[in-house]
């Protein structure tokens, strides 16, 4: 069994909106929030220790999520009005993950690549005991950094991975809120390369993409973004890549983290249709688009986004929780794979990336 690489998931959000605690079964959760209001405002999730050791999702890239107040929705309890208010509310779920990696071992947060190193060894024994997550810090919208220099500032506490948008920031055109990058986002790339911070351009507008990917001297990712070309008939088309955005990561050897909630994969899709209108095939569409554009099946992984405002009501008919992401595998070899592509699609990869990326 391959391992896999999941490149996007909101934890310490979930964690702190609704009390959700990773180190249990989902299916437990899903018990356990039977009669809370958690499973209509952000559907039942797929997620849990368990859940990981079965699938084998060996390292999770774990977001600190923030919304401004202007597009927060009625259930989104972490949103700001100010740089300061992004400032705290991103500094207590960083603060979680510290708290959920010193409290439970079998949850190690990955700082460097010998941590990397550590957590991967040890998938090579068959007990689950002795098996580790790894955790990797990832900002999603970097509003949370209330001057470019303050980038430091958060890598000393254990952010690795930066992205300068949700919707638009001071610093970058984002979902819904196009523009260029800001002269504060051009500051903002120069300090994060000087410190070896990865850039993610998930949600990025096309403008601050195109000029972010060419400027940035460091590594860059797409920690959850589908193709673009797959997905015409949808109303929001900023939110997904085109060919250029793909060929581009591609040129900064980057990765492309593929998603599998419905409405990425079919965007006719809506939640009266049902699980069983989208399958895992639509998923593996999106795969082969990133490595026929390519040419090379080195430049996409996966980023489920789960519990991402979406639970498992809303993603393919085959899934259930985040271990069925290994279904995967046989799927890929099913439409011509190899056993090197499919490893390095579900997690190597990422794997690849982390080792160039992060510090020694």
């Amino acid at each position: 069994m391959h391992l896999i690489v999941d490149a996007h998931e909101d934890l310490a959000w979930n964690a702190l909106c609704f009390g959700r605690d990773y180190t249990r079964s989902a299916l437990d959760t899903r018990q356990a929030e039977l009669k809370t209001t958690a499973p209509q405002r952000n559907g039942n999730t797929l997620l849990g220790l368990p859940e990981y050791l079965q699938g084998h999702v060996a390292v999770v890239f774990g977001t600190l999520f923030v919304s401004p107040a202007r597009s927060a929705s009625a259930w989104e309890g972490e949103s700001y009005a100010n740089a300061d208010e992004a400032y705290r509310a991103a500094s207590r779920q960083l603060d979680y993950y510290h708290r959920l990696t010193d409290e439970h071992e079998q949850f190690v947060r990955i700082g460097g690549r010998a941590d990397l190193e550590r957590v991967l060894a040890s998938w090579a024994g068959e007990d689950d005991s002795q098996r580790r997550v790894g955790l990797v810090p990832l900002m999603e919208g970097a509003d949370p950094i209330r001057e470019p220099q303050e980038a430091e500032g958060w890598m000393e506490r254990g952010v690795r991975i930066v992205g300068l948008a949700w919707s638009s920031t001071r610093y970058s055109g984002g979902t819904g809120e196009p523009g260029p990058l800001t002269s504060e986002g051009r500051r903002l790339l120069d300090v994060m390369a000087g410190l070896g911070l990865i850039l993610d351009l998930s949600h990025a507008s096309d403008e601050s993409f195109l000029e972010a990917v060419d400027r940035f001297q460091g590594n860059v990712i797409v920690s959850h973004a589908n193709p673009r070309a797959l997905l015409k008939d949808t109303a929001r088309p900023e939110r997904f890549l085109s060919d250029e955005m793909i060929e581009r990561v591609a040129e900064a050897r980057g990765v492309i983290g593929v998603v599998p909630f419905n409405r990425f994969l079919s965007a006719r899709w809506q939640p009266a249709d049902g699980k069983a209108a989208v399958t895992l095939g639509h998923l593996l569409d999106m795969i082969d688009h990133i490595c026929q554009v390519t040419g090379s099946a080195a430049y996409v992984g996966l980023g489920s986004d789960f519990d991402g405002g979406f639970g498992v009501e809303r993603t393919p008919a085959e899934i259930d929780t985040v271990a069925d992401l290994q279904k995967l595998d046989a799927l890929l070899k099913a439409r011509g794979y190899s056993d090197p592509d499919v490893a390095a699609i579900l997690g190597q990869n990422w794997i690849g990336l982390l080792r160039r990326g992060l510090p020694a």
